[in-house]
């Protein structure tokens, strides 16, 4: 068995010894923190779904509003709605485009069977992480705490396997692949939205309807 083999699995009989002596920090096998960061990823996933559902009703309610607004001549206060509707669905689509990305880095991250894929895997996989947080972080800054210690995580993966490689896991190479990824998330996020979501009333809409009513 090779050592990034017996480092990726994991060393029953350092760990035993590890225990005995009381080392503070676990020596944590490859494997165990890459499967760490999928369930700490997962768990981001699911929060997002959570979220996006919560802002799906209020998306639901607002539109509501708008048509009762209008139905009554209301023109000034279907603006409001539709303003406050178009903020909504702004968030809507940061949401799910953060919750497609992260999908794909589930994905890839479970692909890491050797230390050849290791770079191939993590280095856009956190170059996605990085993204996500930035866009998240004024709408779910809990969120974006969690991403920040997955991405420190994964990090630590890396240094790690390029130790027992003796590689150089630089991240430069797989900014375009990241960026590929990301891009392909929000076309599918963008798509989503308008098949689930109905059409927004706009503000030319509504003043259109507040000319025509006097």
């Amino acid at each position: 068995m090779s050592r990034f083999s017996k480092e990726w699995e994991g060393n029953a009989e350092n760990n035993a010894v590890s225990k005995i002596v009381g080392v503070v920090k676990s020596q944590q096998p490859l494997k165990y923190k890459v499967s760490l960061a999928i369930k700490r990823i997962e768990a981001q996933i699911q929060a997002l779904e959570n979220a996006m559902n919560n802002m799906s009703q209020r998306d639901k309610s607002l539109f509501s509003k708008i048509i009762d607004a209008l139905s009554n001549h209301d023109a000034k206060r279907a603006i409001v709605y539709a303003n406050e509707l178009a903020e909504v669905r702004r968030t809507v689509n940061l949401i799910l485009n953060a919750k497609l990305a992260l999908e794909r880095v589930s994905l890839r991250l479970n692909t890491i069977t050797f230390v050849g894929n290791v770079a191939a895997a993590i280095a856009p996989a956190i170059g996605i992480l990085e993204d996500v947080r930035s866009g998240i972080a004024s709408i779910m800054p809990g969120a974006e705490r969690e991403i920040d210690a997955i991405k420190t995580l994964l990090d630590e993966v890396m240094t790690e396997a390029g130790q027992l490689s003796g590689a150089d896991f630089s991240l430069g190479s797989a900014s375009e692949e990241a960026q590929k990824i990301l891009e392909e998330a929000a076309l599918v996020a963008e798509e989503k939205v308008k098949e689930k979501l109905p059409e927004l009333v706009t503000s030319k809409q509504a003043e259109a309807e507040r000319e025509k009513f006097g």
